[in-house]
């Protein structure tokens, strides 16, 4: 079935209906509890939340462009939690974020958090925090200079967002726990990734390439989530591709593919369970984009829909407290009776050098293929873009590489046929990357000793890469550098010598590792944690591993597990690495790739050895895992919360023009007229600044449908694929704004009669906040 946009949901109306959902649910409870597995040996919960953030002024985390300001809401960012337990034993938390990365210091106050309100029971070793890797949400939510620096600093409002959405995650996750049981697949996608720097790939020994079909991994691995009672609640899976389907220049709040993926497999899921349901139409009005198929009584009657709508006019609305409490998310607190919600997150892995831009690289001013050792065109970086499958409509792109992962984990959710069994377990230490010993084999025989560098990027870093490509007149592959760029660079910090020979063939662009003013420019001290569900384990590394990396470290953790005399890991181990977990240091390749130096080796920051020194670790850590051993806990990272630097103006006050107020019209629907399904509705509202209230778990946007003659029944909200919430100024220090909703009707949407709202909170000169709403004219979809 397809999801271009939005799902279209059917209820039962029939009398019997309850009697065929009772024999469903035991149907459901014999195939995926006890009946067809063993008794399960687990505890399971899972939990959502959202963590959107601020949707106008904040610069965005991903493309270091520093003119890519957020102004709208494509759809919200979520966290999505899953705890696993043994009933009287250990447990792991595993909060996947529709965020760019994770971030130290947003895991330093959640395990605190954590910490006040369960004890012991949650704590760094056994929670890991990883991003998606979009480019399209808000920044300014890391400690580290080098992160912060386009989003002028430390923002709180991002900061608090994620850290509140990850902590009532973790906290539905906890209170969800049941008994239940998982199960483990794997199978490939072909068509969701390539590989954007494969010069650098093919200097990878050819007898190590020659094991793999692919120049990218192409295997998702999912786990599917069964509640004894209830039947299935949940599934993760983690597959390599970038979360840039949506360009540098996107201003719009977005998960992009995988983000979309997630949500259309909810959807989908929610979909199948209504069919099976009774709803009444009070339960109907709490779900504000599921009720597309409720038609209104004179469905049918084209005239009768116009002169319906055209009785409707904008009204001046309700006391604030009603308006608001329609505005509250309610898509995701979606139940059947007192069924867990269904969670479904698409996790990221090594993604380092996996572009979802399918189509290739090509020239913008030629439309000719880019230069393939460079990715240049003339020379120059800029105009060498990659295309994705929807191109030139990057929206259209988002979500065809969503819609791909969401159809692979569909097969793979369905066909799941494999029991995860045995123990839960963790281990977690902190090393200090900048300066760490590291054996590696010697070339013909042997072993030799070398280390890792302080963190530094090079001149390549600079030139972006061909989903977000740079400026000036860097390049990829450059291993030289220039000397015009070097005097820019001593002007901040000129490296050392043993600098110079530790990162080489690297030219340093920035030795960010040894610039410490007025803060740390970059992580030295990184997490490295193993999660163990019985046969799966879980790598969660901190930053982008290519994909030859992340082939080589998933490798020789399995040799350790099977080799460690333990049954349990004798057959059947699966091994999936967490990118963007607990913190962030970047890029990781191999050896042999950052010798070209192309984008992802000049932001391997600790030196051509940051792979072995990763390895070395991770296969400490799976030994540990084996023996039982107990780790020491490492040196500390740093706690920069106190030094952190904000530069972002707050909103000082909203207004508009004289004899209009908030929420007032400013452009209409065409009167008279029915849109038809894959029209553009777009109605515009004198609105205020997104900042004021971030609507979390609600809505700046929605459509509502009427029901019967005088109802109306919110249909479609700012989370939805088909509806775009854009904010703007007329210019920048403008205390007016308006606010644009675009709704893309649904092939599937119902004909009936809908308006368009919008909600929203305007500040006053002296700071209070007071809400408004605002309302379209009533049209008719036919």
């Amino acid at each position: 079935m397809g999801v271009s946009d939005c799902l279209k949901i059917e209820f039962w109306r029939s009398t019997g209906g309850m009697i065929w959902l009772a024999l469903l649910v035991l149907l459901l409870s014999q195939v995926n509890g006890k009946g067809a597995a063993e008794a399960s040996n687990y505890l399971v919960g899972l939990g959502s939340y959202d963590i959107t953030g601020p949707a106008a002024d904040v610069n965005m985390m991903g493309y270091a462009n520093m003119e890519q300001i957020a102004s709208g809401i494509h759809f919200r960012l979520r966290a999505r939690t899953f705890i696993v337990a043994e009933p009287q034993g250990r447990r792991v938390a595993f909060v996947n974020l529709d965020a760019c990365m994770a971030s130290q210091l947003v895991t330093i106050k959640v395990l605190e958090r954590l910490k006040a309100r369960y004890g012991n029971l949650y704590t760094e070793q056994n929670v890991a925090i990883s991003g998606i890797h979009t480019h399209a949400g808000p920044g300014g939510y890391l400690q580290y200079v080098v992160y912060i620096v386009t989003s002028l600093g430390f923002v709180r409002q991002s900061f608090d967002a994620l850290v509140d959405g990850i902590e009532q995650s973790i906290i539905q996750a906890h209170e969800n726990l049941r008994p239940g049981s998982i199960f483990v697949n794997k199978g490939e996608l072909l068509d969701a990734g390539v590989n954007r720097s494969p010069s650098a790939y093919l200097n990878n020994p050819a007898g190590e390439r020659s094991k793999y079909k692919y120049d990218v991994d192409k295997e998702m691995t999912l786990l599917k989530f069964v509640d004894d009672e209830w039947g299935p609640v949940g599934s993760f899976n983690w597959f390599a591709t970038h979360g840039t389907s949506m360009s540098r220049t996107n201003s719009l709040i977005s998960g992009d593919n995988k983000g979309a993926a997630a949500r259309f497999m909810e959807d989908w899921f929610n979909q199948k369970s209504t069919e099976t349901s009774n709803f009444n139409i009070s339960q109907v009005r709490e779900l504000p984009r599921r009720v597309s198929n409720i038609i209104p009584t004179v469905h049918g009657k084209h005239h009768e829909l116009l002169e319906l709508a055209a009785s409707f006019q904008s009204s001046p609305g309700k006391p604030v407290t009603r308006l608001m409490s329609v505005a509250r998310r309610v898509r995701s607190a979606f139940r059947l009776a007192d069924r867990p919600r269904f969670v479904s997150a698409f996790c990221q892995t090594n993604c380092g050098d996996v572009s979802p831009n399918v189509l290739g690289a090509f020239c913008i001013d030629t439309g000719l293929p880019c230069d393939f050792n460079h990715s240049t065109c003339g020379g120059k970086n800029e105009l060498c873009y990659g295309r994705g499958p929807g191109y030139p409509d990057e929206f259209e792109s988002t979500r065809i590489i969503g819609e791909r992962q969401f159809k692979r984990a569909v097969e793979l959710f369905n066909k799941v046929t494999e029991q995860v069994k045995g123990k839960v377990d963790f281990r977690h230490t902190y090393v200090d990357f900048s300066n760490l010993e590291v054996t590696i084999p010697k070339e013909g025989a042997g072993i030799e000793t070398a280390k890792t560098c302080p963190a530094a990027m090079g001149f390549a870093f600079a030139a972006g890469t061909t989903d977000g490509p740079g400026a000036f007149d860097f390049q990829q592959g450059d291993d030289k550098g220039n000397v015009f760029w070097r005097l820019v660079r001593n002007l901040l910090k000129t490296p050392g010598s043993e600098q110079i020979k530790c990162q080489h063939p690297k030219p340093i662009l920035l030795d960010t590792g040894e610039m410490k003013e007025p803060y740390d420019w970059a992580p030295s001290i990184l997490p490295v944690q193993i999660l163990r569900i019985g046969q799966l384990v879980i790598l969660s590394v901190p930053g982008e591993f290519s994909t030859m990396a992340g082939r080589r470290l998933r490798d020789a953790v399995k040799m350790v597990l099977a080799s460690g005399g333990t049954k349990e890991f004798d057959s059947n181990i699966h091994v999936v690495i967490a990118g963007l977990t607990n913190t962030y240091s970047q890029y990781i390749t191999t050896f042999e790739e950052y010798q070209i130096q192309r984008y992802e080796g000049a932001s391997t920051l600790y030196g051509p050895h940051t792979l072995s020194a990763y390895i070395q670790q991770f296969k400490t850590l799976a030994a540990a895992l084996i023996t039982g051993q107990t780790l020491q806990a490492g040196p500390q990272p740093p706690n920069l919360l106190g030094k952190q630097i904000s530069l972002l103006p707050p909103v000082v006050m909203d207004a508009t023009p004289l004899g209009s107020k908030f929420g007032d019209l400013i452009t209409d629907v065409p009167q008279s007229s029915a849109f038809k399904r894959g029209d553009l509705v777009t109605v515009s509202f004198w609105s205020a600044c997104p900042r004021n209230d971030l609507m979390t778990e609600g809505t700046f946007a929605l459509v509502e449908i009427l029901q019967g003659k005088d109802t109306w029944v919110p249909a479609y909200d700012d989370d939805d694929f088909c509806l775009r919430f854009i904010w703007s100024r007329p210019a920048k220090l403008s205390t007016r704004s308006k606010a644009t909703i675009e709704w893309r009707i649904p092939d599937l949407a119902a004909s009936g009669v809908y308006k368009i709202r919008h909600f929203g909170a305007a500040k006053a000169l002296l700071g209070s906040v007071k809400h408004f709403t605002g309302s379209s004219s009533a049209f008719v979809v036919a």
